[in-house]
């Protein structure tokens, strides 16, 4: 018998019963901690799941099938000119507005294909921490002068931190790369064009279901796409049936019924569009589900995805709400108030816990200039306020559970520590000159 591995069991039914035996059920802060983590949960499952990960399970999927092994080295892989590496990486993640958990389906496919670590690592950090809508709403809320410091920040990081872990594990890359020349040149099942085409109609939908409302306004034309995202999103949902037959061949008649399906559920529930999109989910899937060949593994895909990445996730925000609180409920088992009190001026110490705090919290796409309103308000310096920008959107702690799976822990670790360490230091930077 294995007993090292049996001890280990062990201690884990022990913290457990501990942890029971123990709980503090009388407290008011610790009731307030639970209902803030089912809070966080229900937030997440109701504002982010259908709306934000759904569809980025399914572009990850995308790319796990119709984007060739070969294409992905071309452009993010190990022996690529650096400059086009990280520039494509960089640059993928200003159109998706996504958050630190949304982007990991697509970071766990473009890993899966082929890219190099410090390629990969880039388009991990630059896809919550650059995404447009953010930029936009940063400098429009939080100052101009933060948003623009938000933005050099993060294209800094992107390509400095890709690098970086691209060099400590440069050996491992060699040898990665060394693997790929021996594979051999494999002929794309159809146009490039087409394969960008399709890709392009899930990211359109990706982003413009999830267009925030600007603040304090109603006009120009932010607003305007707005008020009109959902009749954008049908645009581009028509062009995506239109995909699903001349693309990824599709039978006309699941498409047409599918099709028919939504359209229905749009008249009857126009008031509430998100159950029309799941309603256009379902369809796909069971449209998937009875068509042979990449058209099935395109689903089959995406159920992986979803399968890895879900559970962590759910555990996840469930362990933030508990000990940072949620948006709605601020009761944490670590009080708001303290977070507050130690993120006051640009001292290292400020700076380096707003890093970490940031690090370690989950912020839905766009919830971090709220709560940084908040803390601003109530105290927070300059510095430490960029330091949590550009340590919170890109990091939390489900999105550290599901990358130690896809890289393993010490690169999880060696990652965390460069973002938290950059952050810190670009904090004291920036308070001091501002």
């Amino acid at each position: 018998m294995d007993w090292k591995k049996q001890y280990k069991s062990f201690l884990w039914i022990l913290g457990f019963f501990l942890f029971a035996y123990f709980m503090p059920i009388e407290s008011d802060s610790f009731k307030g901690a639970i209902l803030s983590a089912f809070d966080l949960a229900r937030r997440y499952a109701r504002e982010h799941v259908l709306l934000c990960l759904i569809p980025a399970f399914f572009i990850a999927g995308t790319i796990a099938v119709f984007v060739s092994q070969a294409a992905v080295v071309k452009y993010f892989g190990a022996k690529t000119n650096k400059w086009i590496a990280y520039l494509v990486a960089a640059g993928s993640g200003t159109i998706l507005a996504v958050c630190s958990c949304t982007v990991l389906p697509l970071f766990s496919s473009i890993h899966k294909r082929g890219a190099g670590l410090g390629s990969a690592i880039a388009f991990l950090y630059s896809g919550p921490a650059i995404n447009i809508l953010a930029i936009i709403l940063t400098a429009r809320i939080l100052g101009l002068e933060l948003g623009i410091a938000r933005v050099i920040g993060a294209v800094s990081f992107s390509v400095i931190i890709g690098l970086i872990m691209a060099f400590i594990y440069r050996k491992e890359e060699k040898e990665k790369e060394a693997a790929k020349l021996a594979m051999p040149e494999v002929e794309e099942p159809r146009p490039l064009w087409q394969t960008a085409l399709h890709f392009f109609i899930l990211v359109a939908i990706l982003v413009f279901v999830n267009w925030g409302k600007p603040a304090d306004t109603t006009e120009g034309l932010w607003y305007f796409i707005f008020a009109n995202k959902w009749f954008i999103t049908s645009i581009f949902g028509i062009g995506f049936a239109l995909s699903m037959i001349y693309i990824i061949q599709v039978k006309k008649l699941y498409v047409a019924i599918g099709t028919a399906a939504v359209i229905i559920s749009g008249i009857i529930f126009y008031g509430n569009p998100t159950i029309t999109l799941l309603i256009a989910v379902i369809a796909t899937t069971v449209a998937l589900t009875f068509t042979d060949g990449e058209a099935n593994q395109w689903l089959g895909e995406t159920w992986g995805f979803t399968k890895q990445i879900m559970p962590l996730l759910g555990a996840g925000v469930l362990v933030a709400g508990f000990l940072l609180g949620s948006q709605n409920n601020n009761n944490g088992l670590i009080p708001n108030q303290w977070i507050s009190a130690l993120v006051g001026g640009n001292s290292l110490f400020s700076n380096f816990f707003a890093s970490v705090t940031g690090a370690f919290m989950y912020f839905a796409t766009l919830t971090e200039i709220p709560i940084l309103q908040g803390l601003i308000n109530s105290g927070m310096g300059k510095g430490p306020a960029l330091a949590l920008l550009l340590a919170g959107p890109a990091l939390s702690l489900p999105n550290m559970l599901v990358i130690r799976g896809v890289i393993g822990t010490q690169k999880t670790v060696v990652y965390v520590t460069l973002v938290v360490v950059m952050a810190t230091i670009s904090g004291l930077i920036y308070g001091s000159l501002f």
